[in-house]
C-alpha cells in the first residue's frame, strides 16, 4: 500500500511540474485567435493539479466556426488519460466526443466513430478544428518520449523536430519560446510554439492563435515558420525534380487531343528543354539518338490539368504536381504570401504548378473574407482594382459582404484594365443581377440556385447560403420558365460558371460515421488521421431532411448538365483538397452527364483558352510548353483513370508521381 501511495505521489508531482500549477493555484492562460490581424475568436486554458486542463475554444469564420469545451486529464508520460469534448463543429453540427484510458485499455466514442485499443497512445480528436491545446499537448508528449515516435490513436504515429527558438520582449516582459514541427498528423509537418513550461504559446500565421498580450509577436514567429517551411520544400525540390540532360521521348502512347476532345492512338511525343519538339504518329516521329525513352504503351498522355479554383498554400504544390495539375488559378489569398509562393514555384525553389491570380475584394464587415482588400467606397474600390492590376492579377473576385452598389464601378474599372470579374454574388443581389451588372463569371453552383431563393434567404454571407440550397434545390423545377430565362441570360452575356461540384458533395452527402463520398475513392491512400476526418463531414441533418439534402446535391449535378447543354462554359475548379479533388471534380462532371472526353477538355484546352494561354499550354503540340501527365489506362473512356497518374512534366521538368505523393504521405493509385 505504501509503495502504491508513493507512486501516486510521483505521478501527481510530475503532472504539477509539467503544468506549472499546484493544488491550490490553478493557472489560466488566454489566447486570441486572429484572422488577418482581426480578432476572430479565443481560447482559454485552465491548468489544475493532477494533469487536468479545461479548455474553451471558438472562432467565427464568416458565420461558420467551432465552439468547444474540452476537459483533459494528462498522465505523467504526457499521454491523455481522459478527454471529454462537447459543443459544435465548424459547420455547427453537435460534437460529443469522449476518450478514456482505464484498466490498461483505451476506448473512445464520438458521433462519428467508436473504438478501443489494448495499447496506449495519444488520442487525436476527430474534429476538423480542435483547440490548439491539443497540438501543444502532443508536442509535450513527444518531448517526454526523448526522440522516439508516439503512437496515435486510433492509428498512425508522430515524430517531433525542433525548428527554432527565440526570446521575445514586449510590455516589459521577456519570454523564451521554441518552435516544434510535428510530422504524421497531416500532409505536411504542423508547427507549434511552446514556452519553457511546454505550454502553448502560439501558432502564428494569417490565421493565428497567440497568447494574450503577445499578439504583436505574430509576424516575427510567422517569418521563422515560413523560413523553415521554405527550407523543407527546397530540399524536396532538389530531391524530386528531375531535370533531363537530353531530349525525352514518350513513345507509343495514347494521346489526348484536347482541342478536338478525342484520342489519338500510338503516338510519340519528344520534349527538348522546356518545350515539345515533336508530336505525331509513332511511325513518323524521328526520336533523337540521345533521347531518354519512356514507354507509353497502354498509357495515355494528356496536357497538364488546370484547377481553376484554388486558395494556394505551400503544401499544395506537391499534391497538385503529383496529381498532374500543372496550372492553377488562385481565387483569393493574402497578397504577400501568394507572391512569395508564386516566386518559389516559378523559380523551382519549391515544387508547384503555374499560377494565375484573382484578387479578392470584399466589404468591411464582421463576416468579411479572411483575406483580400476591403472597400466601402467607389474610390477605395477603384484603387483596389488598380492595385491588383498593377501586381499582374488577371481577375477580380468579388465577395459576399461587398456593397452591391459598388459592383458596376468595379466591373467598369476592371474591364478597363483588361481584368475579368467574378465572385460570390454579394449579399443583397441575386445571380441574374450580378450578370446584368457585367460579371464575367459566377463562383459556385450554390449561387446559381440562390438566384431562385431570394425570398427564402435572409443573408448569403452566412452558412444559410449552403443550408437554404440544401433544403430547396431539389424542389426547383429545372425545366421551368424562370430557369430557362436565367440560362438564356447566362448565354446572352457569355457568362462562365465555376461550379466546384466537389466542394458541395461532402457538405450535402457526408454523414457522421460514414466515409464522405468525395473522399471514398482515395481514402486508403491518405494518411491515417486524414482518413478519420473523412468520416466527420457534412452539414447537420435530421431524419426529415436527410434525403432532401442528397436530392438537392443531385439537383446541382442536373443544373450543371442543363447549363453545359445550353453552351454555358463550365470550369473545373475544386476549392478543396488540392490535386486529388480535381480528379473527383472531373468524375462528378461525368456523373452529371458530361462525356468524359469533354470533361478532360474542360480541364485542359478550355481552361487555357479562358486564361489566354492556349498558344502555350492546354494541348500537346510542337512548340508548346512541355506540361503533361502520363496515366495508366484511358480516362477519355473511364474518367477515373485520371487518378492513375505515373509521370508529370511541368516546363520540361519531370516528376515521378509516386515520389511526390510519398512526400505528402499519400499512396499512389493502383
Amino acid at each position: 500500500m505504501l509503495s502504491r501511495c508513493f507512486a501516486s505521489l510521483l505521478v501527481f508531482l510530475a503532472a504539477a511540474s509539467l503544468w506549472g500549477a499546484d493544488a491550490g493555484a490553478p493557472q489560466t492562460l488566454r489566447y486570441a485567435i486572429l484572422s488577418s490581424g482581426r480578432v476572430a475568436g479565443s481560447e482559454v486554458e485552465t491548468y489544475s493539479a493532477g494533469g487536468k486542463i479545461d479548455t474553451t475554444f471558438e472562432f467565427n469564420d464568416r458565420g461558420r466556426g467551432p465552439k468547444l469545451a474540452v476537459h483533459y486529464v494528462i498522465g505523467a508520460d504526457g499521454l491523455p488519460v481522459r478527454i471529454d469534448t462537447t459543443g459544435n463543429d465548424y459547420l455547427k453540427a453537435p460534437v460529443d466526443e469522449h476518450f478514456a484510458f482505464d484498466g490498461g485499455r483505451t476506448h473512445w466514442k464520438s458521433t462519428t466513430e467508436e473504438g478501443q485499443s489494448a495499447t496506449p497512445g495519444f488520442y487525436v480528436s476527430n474534429n476538423e478544428f480542435p483547440p490548439t491545446t491539443e497540438r501543444a499537448l502532443l508536442a509535450a508528449a513527444l518531448l517526454k518520449s526523448n526522440g522516439a515516435p508516439v503512437k496515435l490513436l486510433p492509428a498512425g504515429e508522430v515524430r517531433l523536430e525542433q525548428l527554432a527558438d527565440v526570446t521575445l520582449e514586449d510590455h516589459g516582459q521577456r519570454i523564451h519560446v521554441t518552435d516544434f514541427a510535428i510530422t504524421g498528423l497531416a500532409f505536411e509537418p504542423l508547427t507549434v510554439w511552446l514556452d519553457d513550461d511546454r505550454q502553448l504559446f502560439a501558432s502564428p500565421g494569417k490565421w493565428a492563435i497567440l497568447r494574450e498580450g503577445w499578439e504583436g509577436s505574430n509576424d516575427r514567429l510567422y517569418g521563422l515558420d515560413q523560413k523553415a517551411q521554405d527550407e523543407r520544400y527546397s530540399r524536396l525540390a532538389h530531391e524530386l525534380a528531375h531535370h533531363p540532360a537530353h531530349p525525352v521521348a514518350v513513345e507509343h502512347v495514347r494521346l489526348f487531343d484536347s482541342e478536338h476532345a478525342t484520342i489519338l492512338e500510338d503516338q510519340t511525343v519528344v520534349v527538348s528543354g522546356e518545350r515539345i519538339a515533336m508530336a505525331g504518329p509513332a511511325a513518323t516521329v524521328q526520336v533523337p539518338q540521345d533521347a531518354e525513352h519512356i514507354d507509353g504503351t497502354g498509357k495515355t498522355l494528356l496536357p497538364g490539368l488546370f484547377d481553376m479554383h484554388v486558395h494556394a498554400s505551400a503544401r499544395d504544390g506537391l499534391l497538385h504536381i503529383a496529381s498532374g495539375v500543372t496550372s492553377v488559378r488562385d481565387m483569393g489569398n493574402d497578397i504577400d504570401d501568394l507572391s512569395h509562393l508564386q516566386q518559389q514555384w516559378d523559380s523551382g525553389a519549391a515544387i508547384g504548378p503555374r499560377m494565375w491570380k484573382a484578387g479578392l475584394i470584399d466589404g468591411r464587415d464582421k463576416l468579411q473574407a479572411p483575406a483580400g482588400i476591403f472597400v466601402d467606397t467607389p474610390a477605395e474600390a477603384e484603387a483596389a482594382v488598380n492595385r491588383y492590376a498593377g501586381l499582374g492579377y488577371i481577375q477580380i473576385k468579388l465577395y459576399s459582404s461587398l456593397k452591391p452598389e459598388l459592383v458596376p464601378g468595379i466591373v467598369k474599372a476592371a474591364h478597363a484594365r483588361g481584368l475579368r470579374v467574378s465572385g460570390h454574388v454579394p449579399n443583397g443581389m441575386i445571380a441574374s443581377q450580378f450578370v446584368e451588372e457585367g460579371a464575367d463569371e459566377i463562383q459556385h453552383i450554390n449561387f446559381i440556385f440562390l438566384n431562385f431563393l431570394a425570398s427564402k434567404v435572409k443573408d448569403t454571407r452566412t452558412p444559410e447560403r449552403f443550408t437554404a440550397v440544401a433544403a430547396n434545390a431539389a424542389k426547383l423545377d429545372l425545366h421551368s420558365k424562370e430557369v430557362d430565362d436565367f440560362i438564356d441570360l447566362l448565354k446572352t452575356h457569355h457568362t462562365t460558371v465555376d461550379v466546384t461540384l466537389a466542394t458541395f458533395e461532402g457538405d450535402f452527402n457526408g454523414r457522421p460515421g460514414q466515409v464522405s463520398p468525395d473522399f471514398a475513392p482515395v481514402l486508403s491512400r491518405l494518411p491515417a488521421q486524414i482518413q478519420r476526418a473523412a468520416h466527420a463531414r457534412g452539414l447537420p441533418v435530421t431524419k426529415q431532411n436527410d434525403q432532401l439534402y442528397k436530392d438537392s446535391y443531385e439537383a446541382m449535378l442536373h443544373m450543371t448538365k442543363r447549363m453545359y447543354d445550353a453552351g454555358i462554359p463550365i470550369l473545373a475548379g475544386t476549392d478543396s483538397l488540392p490535386g486529388l479533388m480535381l480528379h473527383r471534380e472531373l468524375e462528378l462532371e461525368v456523373r452529371a452527364g458530361i462525356p468524359p472526353e469533354k470533361a478532360l477538355q474542360i480541364a485542359t484546352w478550355n481552361a487555357a483558352r479562358l486564361l489566354k494561354q492556349d498558344g502555350e499550354l492546354g494541348s500537346i503540340a510542337p512548340g508548346k510548353r512541355a506540361d503533361f501527365l502520363l496515366v495508366e489506362g484511358n480516362p477519355a473512356a473511364n474518367i477515373s483513370d485520371i487518378r492513375r497518374c505515373r509521370l508529370v512534366m511541368k516546363n520540361g521538368v519531370l516528376f515521378q508521381s509516386a515520389e511526390a505523393y510519398k512526400a505528402v504521405g499519400v499512396q499512389p493509385a493502383d
